[in-house]
């Protein structure tokens, strides 16, 4: 797996996203708790048009996250119900095992970044 590890978040050139990640409610929890560096954790549906669009365009975006993880809602009611997804795609922030929270913002590189920033600008949490 490459987990660009010359990268740091404040690199002017972010470079693409090359690690993704399909968890489900039996490893979800130790995998993002071991897991090092900013993971995107993305809850998608196949029936759901910006989940599609998410699945397709968040991997070529230059995000400051090691990772993309994507968790199918329909398969993992139980990570639906514990990170209280009510919509789709949901997006959320972990780094080295600490939770972030959730972003509220359009799938768009500049305000992802934005807003991943300022998720991690937070205190963090335990994961859900």
């Amino acid at each position: 797996m490459n987990e660009h590890p010359g990268c740091h978040q404040n690199d002017s050139v972010l470079p693409r996203i090359a690690t993704q990640l399909e968890l489900t409610d039996f490893d979800a929890d130790r995998r993002l708790l071991d897991l090092p560096g900013a993971s995107l954790v993305i809850f998608t549906s196949q029936g759901c048009a910006s989940c599609r669009y998410a699945r397709q365009r968040l991997p070529g975006m230059a995000l400051p996250i090691a990772r993309l993880v994507w968790i199918d809602a329909q398969e993992n009611f139980g990570l639906v119900q514990r990170y209280e997804v009510f919509q789709l795609p949901a997006l959320f922030v972990v780094r080295d095992g600490a939770f972030f929270g959730a972003l509220h913002t359009r799938l768009s590189a500049a305000e992802l970044r934005e807003a991943v920033a300022e998720a991690l600008a937070r205190a963090p949490e335990d994961l859900p």
